[in-house]
């Protein structure tokens, strides 16, 4: 959990400068932020020494990236959620701008404000700010999600292979076969695409989407001789050491080995799906002292916070 900052508030008069001093600002910044704290958005720079920070009262991090999924909604590769708007007024929620004679360490993110704050310029201003949050999803699975059009119509909706619920490009097992997709070898590659793909029965289905690879008439999921533990990648009856692999032949590829499990799985296991938000910020209606320019691109949170979320596909075979 990000630390909070407690003692050190953005707005609060902290100056070293003459009460005659002019000074120019000139926000040029590069174009990503950070953020710590309930809440606290901030860049710095150290040539000249400077920070530009959004302090939003009652709102965390959290807020801008937790998106619980339903059985209603659409499904989506990318998905820009509602902009919150917020008006930096300087009294709820504040916008500061800071020069200092040396860049501080850590001045945001501590408890404790750092000892080392030698600001030169402390000016409060005013904004009008548009946070947007994009929300991408992928399976991981080693293929890009264009690529999973299988039907080849441009709508990545209606491609579900193994028929779970769960279209191709968010399913990592897109075959249900209980061995993960990313574990089928699908040599991707953006020259050849998916031509390299493992097919290990040769009857031209490469084997992430074959529900039977080894082309044994037993299906991979039912080989599960050993443990029915829905992973056939570790049920092993021929410990024969392959030359090619240095390693035993699993049963789901071994066509030799063609009997069915005693017990039969009876459901999917669940998917893990990437998540990537990124957050962006737009000002308008800038105003600081000393500052001519009225709109600012304030940029894209660089640490965009990256979760893991399962979705459950339909628990029993059809």
């Amino acid at each position: 959990m990000r630390n909070f900052i407690i003692l050190f508030c953005i707005g609060t008069i902290l100056t070293n400068c003459s009460d005659g001093d002019v000074i120019a600002i000139d926000l040029d910044f590069e174009n990503t932020f950070q953020t710590c704290g309930e809440l606290v958005f901030f860049k710095i720079k150290s040539d000249p020494p400077e920070s530009l920070s959004i302090f939003i009262a009652n709102r965390s991090i959290e807020d801008f990236i937790e998106y619980e999924f339903t059985d209603t909604d659409s499904v989506f590769v990318e998905l820009v959620l509602p902009s919150l708007l917020v008006n930096l007024d300087g009294n709820t929620n504040k916008l500061n701008y800071r020069s200092y004679s040396t860049l501080p360490a850590n001045p945001f993110c501590s408890d404790i404000p750092s000892s080392q704050l030698n600001i030169t310029n402390d000016a409060a201003g005013t904004a009008n700010i548009s946070i947007t949050t994009t929300l991408t999803e992928d399976d991981n699975d080693g293929i890009p999600s264009e690529f999973e059009d299988i039907n080849g119509n441009g709508n990545l909706d209606d491609d579900d292979t193994d028929d779970d619920g769960v279209p191709n490009y968010l399913d990592d097992d897109d075959d249900g076969d209980n061995v993960k997709t990313i574990n089928e070898f699908v040599n991707f590659d953006v020259d050849d695409n998916l031509l390299n793909a493992l097919d290990t029965d040769m009857d031209g289905i490469p084997n992430y989407l074959d529900n039977d690879d080894d082309g044994d008439g037993i299906p991979t999921r039912n080989e599960e001789n050993i443990l029915p533990d829905l992973n056939p990648t570790n049920d092993i009856s021929d410990p024969t050491i392959d030359p090619e692999t240095g390693q035993s032949t699993p049963d789901y590829l071994n066509a030799d080995i063609n009997t069915t499990a005693t017990v039969t799985p009876t459901k999917y296991r669940a998917h893990s799906i990437r998540q990537i938000y990124v957050i962006t910020i737009d000002m308008t209606l800038l105003s600081i002292p000393q500052l001519s320019q009225d709109e600012l691109f304030f940029g894209t949170l660089d640490d965009s916070s990256i979760t893991n979320q399962t979705r459950s596909p339909k628990t029993i075979f059809n």
